[in-house]
């Protein structure tokens, strides 16, 4: 939208403010809040309860000052085990109309997740390829048919994407080490508003861990098939006002392992997979003080570095390598300008810079040689408050700005692409207004109302409304819906930077994609221990960014249609299970493949697993089924294979456990693909097989 719209928000922001605290005048000051029903991110079990096996709906109550937390290395029963005070924090108000997601760092080490992408993995919504053994950056992440530059990652709040879209530069899972997680939220609907316009997908928030009330220190190491050792360790405390954690974690895997014939990079002179492997270091560290009873701040710092092997899923022997280092930087203030928490204002500054070195060899047997740098640098600033108008209205406003500068430099030896080489530096402003408004009208409903007013220095300005809505039928069902408007812009390199890799050219003329999305959903409280939730969503996405002709072109229309449904079920006192079902349909509507779906989606996704804790023993059982996922890109035409085909589908079990050994010391194991099939996980990428991992946990 052009600059003629700069004064419609705040016209809605004055509506959104107005209208509700003037219908609220009439409501009574013992009106009860909350409705009969509660949302599922509003549900919790008995605290004589294990924890869920999965994903936990998120508390939007108020949390004291400090939280008991359960020890993970007890040896008595629960009501005799070690515990700990950990300072939590006050969450964020988030729209209530559509459920917020979270695993919960308990939930992390149980999986035995080695980066981000494992944990969102066995989320409902999320198709991720481009994790574990062997994994193809190309394959990519998705979420409800959105890709990962379609969505929003954030770490503390802050933005981790960076402006870069191209596969060997974009949003790097990888680069916060788990141990340093405290959870994982997932939002969508009208969170989009307070986070960005161009989260299709939704919007995913890594919170990371604090000091707890004594120092303490942990460690894990870990050793496992293809040479796997990974190690883990974490020093946190408090003294007085004083909060503190430092991570850091090693990985290393050399994923060489044999693949059938046809198999994407498959060296033929012995068989097996090749440059695939995969060495990363990242690094955590945040301090914590309290100035006072009403103002705190937090510095928290991550680095990584990581070297790895490509293997392009469509290519011959491939040879090029990818070096990525990392630095987030985030400063936040957080002043309570109210009597209690009706009031609070968080200023958050913050500074992420991706440096991106693809090289290699290329051309016949080797003879040219190829780099592709993106060096990318993004400052961020923004002010969010949180002010409670009225008991039954809570309004969420404040400003955003993100300054990104890519620095693109490119070079091949071949002269026929000597014209491409070239250095690129290049910038772009995006500043935001943004308003979220919750509204109780009764006990029963609610209604968010936001918006998003974003100016562009090089898109002008665009305006992005959404609204949510939830109903409380009665003390079991209750149910919710959300539509939000979307925009996301171009990257720089796609715009300006020769893709010197894949020999792809720039656009300058590209045009943002838009659309929006939606969702419908019912929610069951069937009973304290067994919880359901079913989602309908969708979005519609114009302007697709695709490659035509070895150029990024807009080619054409997306209309996603799906299914999720997630069942929570605790069987007994220290059992529970959990089952996760998401249909995707992502149809291209336009173009030369009207009526495809798109590629590397699975059409059915589902997750599936069941738990036992019990005195530090803990077992649990994980099962997948992928139906397939269509051949999109780089078909080996030569086996006789079409764009139009899919992969077989696939069922994957695995089994991963705990044995304590003492009260301080714990041993683990995960088992992988139980069935010990070499199943092909997505175009012509295969897994190995059987594998595991055994470690030891140890805190003191």
């Amino acid at each position: 939208m052009n600059n003629n719209f700069a004064f419609l928000p705040v016209f809605l922001l004055t509506l959104l403010v107005a209208f509700p605290a003037v219908a609220n005048n009439n409501k009574t000051k013992d009106q009860v809040v909350n409705s009969d029903i509660p949302s599922l991110n509003e549900i919790q079990l008995p605290a004589t309860n294990a924890n869920l096996l999965t994903q936990q709906p998120a508390k939007t109550e108020v949390k004291e000052e400090t939280e008991i937390e359960e020890d993970l290395n007890p040896t008595n029963d629960a009501d005799e085990a070690d515990i700990s005070i950990e300072a939590i924090g006050e969450k964020d108000a988030l729209p209530e109309s559509t459920p917020t997601h979270v695993i919960e760092k308990e939930e992390i080490v149980k999986q035995g997740a080695t980066s981000v992408a494992d944990v969102l993995k066995r989320m409902p919504g999320f198709a991720i390829n481009n994790v574990g053994h062997g994994a193809d950056i190309h394959t990519g992440t998705y979420y409800r048919g959105a890709s990962i530059n379609q969505s929003v990652f954030l770490i503390n709040g802050r933005p981790f994407n960076n402006d870069i879209s191209t596969y060997h530069g974009g949003t790097d899972l990888n680069s916060i080490p788990v141990e340093a997680i405290e959870r994982v939220e997932l939002y969508s609907g009208a969170a989009s508003s307070l986070y960005g316009s161009s989260a299709f997908g939704g919007i995913v928030n890594i919170i990371t861990k604090e000091g707890f009330s004594k120092p303490k220190l942990t460690g894990s190491a870990e050793f496992g098939s293809l040479n796997l050792n990974n190690q883990q360790i974490t020093y946190a405390g408090s003294t007085n006002k004083v909060k503190y954690n430092f991570s850091f974690e090693r990985f290393f895997i050399d994923n060489r392992y044999r693949v059938p014939v046809g198999a994407a990079n498959r060296n033929p002179a012995d068989g097996y997979l090749f440059n695939a492997d995969t060495a990363t270091s990242t690094y955590f560290g945040s301090i914590g003080l309290d100035l006072d009873a009403k103002n705190s701040v937090n510095l928290d710092v991550t680095a990584l570095s990581s070297r790895r092997g490509l293997i392009y899923f469509g290519f011959p022997l491939q040879r090029d390598r990818l070096d990525h280092d990392s630095l987030n930087v985030g400063l936040s203030w957080k002043t309570r300008l109210g009597k209690d928490n009706d009031s609070n204002l968080t200023t958050t500054i913050g500074y992420n810079q991706n440096y991106f070195s693809t090289y290699g060899p290329t051309g016949p047997g080797g003879i040219f040689y190829r780099t592709g740098i993106l060096d990318t640098k993004q400052i961020t600033a923004r002010v969010d408050h949180e002010w409670k108008l009225s008991a039954n209205n809570q309004l969420r406003w404040g400003l955003d700005l993100k300054n990104n500068d890519l620095m693109g430099d490119v070079l091949s030896t071949n002269p026929a692409l000597a014209a491409e080489n070239e250095k690129e530096d290049r910038s772009v402003l995006n500043t935001a207004l943004f308003a979220v408004n919750t509204w109780k009208i009764s006990d029963d409903f609610l209604i968010d109302l936001g918006l998003r007013q974003s100016f562009d220095s090089q898109f002008d300005s665009y305006f992005n409304p959404s609204v949510g809505f939830r109903y409380g039928i009665n003390s079991v069902v209750a149910v919710r819906g959300s539509w939000a408007g979307a925009q996301r812009n171009p990257g720089l390199d796609q715009l300006y930077v020769f893709d010197t890799v894949h020999n792809w050219k720039p656009n300058p003329n590209l045009k943002p994609e838009t659309g929006s999305t939606w969702t419908a959903g019912v929610d069951f409280n069937l009973s304290s221990n067994l919880l359901a939730q079913f989602t309908y969503f969708g979005s519609s996405l114009d302007n697709r960014l695709g490659i035509i002709a070895g150029r990024w072109e807009n080619v054409g229309l997306v209309d996603t249609n799906g299914l999720e449904a997630a069942l929570q079920l605790k069987l007994a006192r220290d059992w529970s299970t959990f089952i996760n079902y998401t249909y995707t349909d992502a149809e291209i509507k336009t173009g030369t493949e009207k009526g495809l779906q798109l590629g590397l989606i699975p059409y059915s996704l589902l997750q599936a697993g069941i738990g036992y804790q019990k005195n530090g023993w803990q077992a649990n059982l994980y099962l997948t089924y992928n139906s397939g996922t269509r051949r999109a890109l780089f078909t080996n035409t030569a086996a006789g294979e079409k764009n139009t085909d899919f992969s077989p589908s696939f069922v994957n079990l695995d089994l991963s456990g705990r044995i304590p050994v003492s009260q301080n010391l714990g041993l683990t194991f995960y088992l992988e693909n139980l069935f010990g099939e070499q199943y092909e996980k997505v175009n012509r990428i295969y897994s190995p097989g059987f594998t595991f991992r055994l470690g030891l946990t140890s805190s003191i």
